[in-house]
């Protein structure tokens, strides 16, 4: 790759004909039209995020007469692609439009039409330094990432969409990457992750293929990249959102990240009862010994279509140390009266344990009726057995 320095460009050039389109995946444009500011294989625009305070300090860097960085252009036919910088160019043309205000060294809010005119011509008459980078397509993509891994990291897909980007990066960012979509409001109570740093597109990707190995979601993207449409990736990620919001119509927040397109597609097919899942879903999100509630959801649709009361997903509370001691002193000091085992199971089997009194860190506590059965994590219903019958008895 050979990169060449291009000299005398000032804020006012690069910015001339800037355009800024909301709706993010559209792409940003510059230097009279002939700059592509976010190609596709760039990330959203950021610095606006958290109260813009990093568009902000572009715009003071400049004012105080503080280098910004160097910008890498990637040179296409005729025009340019920036290769580093997309965030800088975007912070000085938006703030050219008077999108956003800085504070003057009186405190005062100033739009760019606001300031004097010396401001006023500083900011565009500063000369940027810029590089003009030609080579092959991985060669400018690998060089894409290297630069990228100061300021604000790429992440994964990111970085995916870098690597596979064409029309099918394009179509996908345009409906999973945009903050303006309409569907939005109902894919985040059940998919977590920053729109604009591709985490939605992420998930849908991760669901279609069924798997979030890195390789796999490649893979597709891969076989996919020039195709003209997203409909695959599209349905098929409404069809999970869309299950899951007929299957628990009560609004909870622990829904939002669970492994959607895993419980799809094993219990899609299932016909359940709607109100039955409801009426379950509640009565364990306020049961005091539930201490994973973002179990709850899985363990129901579990126990509903198979039996299967899988207690591990929903943590329920252990006994404590005092409980379990009280339960251990009460059953020595009866095994002992009787000569038996303080291990009631070991009691009740001939054998060389039917006597055995174990030492307190030989025995776990139990529920003596099972917490899936009513019964409750306190001292009344606590007991205390050997590792092998506790381990033995379960569920029972």
């Amino acid at each position: 790759m050979k990169a060449t320095l291009l000299e005398g460009v000032t804020v006012e050039e690069i910015c001339a004909g800037f355009e800024y389109n909301e709706l993010e995946g559209k792409g940003l444009f510059g230097w009279n039209g002939k700059l592509t500011i976010q190609p596709e294989y760039q990330r959203n625009y950021l610095y606006a995020e958290g109260g813009g305070e990093k568009e902000k300090s572009v715009i003071n860097s400049v004012l105080q007469g503080y280098p910004i960085g160097l910008l890498y252009f990637n040179k296409v036919g005729d025009r340019y692609e920036v290769l580093d910088g997309q965030q800088r160019i975007t912070s000085l043309g938006r703030y050219l439009k008077n999108l956003f205000s800085v504070k003057d060294s009186s405190g005062k809010p100033k739009f760019f039409d606001s300031l004097d005119e010396v401001d006023h011509k500083k900011i565009l008459q500063t000369p940027l330094t810029i590089y003009i980078c030609e080579g092959a397509e991985l060669e400018i993509k690998n060089w894409f990432k290297t630069i990228n891994i100061v300021g604000i990291p790429l992440n994964k897909q990111e970085i995916s969409n870098s690597i596979y980007s064409g029309s099918f990066v394009t179509l996908a960012k345009e409906y999973f990457s945009n903050s303006q979509n309409t569907r939005l409001q109902i894919w985040s109570s059940y998919v977590k992750g920053n729109i604009k740093r591709q985490e939605i597109l992420r998930t849908a990707l991760e669901w279609v293929v069924k798997s979030s190995a890195d390789d796999e979601v490649d893979e597709y993207m891969s076989l996919h990249r020039a195709d003209e449409n997203v409909d695959e990736l599209k349905n098929y990620f409404e069809k999970v959102i869309a299950w899951a919001d007929e299957t628990f119509t009560e609004n909870y927040s622990e829904l939002c990240g669970l492994e959607w397109g895993r419980l799809y597609e094993e219990y899609h097919e299932t016909d359940f009862d709607v109100k039955e899942i409801a009426a379950e879903v509640k009565k364990l999100y306020y049961d005091e010994f539930v201490t994973n509630k973002r179990g709850i959801f899985e363990y129901v649709l579990k126990f509903l279509s198979t039996g299967e009361e899988d207690t591990k997903l929903l943590q329920v509370r252990l006994f404590g140390n005092a409980e379990k001691r009280k339960a251990y002193d009460r059953q020595t000091k009866l095994a002992k009266s009787e000569n038996i085992s303080n291990c009631p199971m070991c009691a009740l089997v001939k054998g060389q344990n039917s006597k055995k009194i174990w030492k307190l860190n030989e025995m776990d506590a139990d529920h003596v009726t099972a917490w899936s059965k009513g019964g409750a994590t306190d001292e009344k219903n606590c007991q205390v057995l050997c590792k092998y019958h506790n381990r033995f008895k379960g569920n029972n």
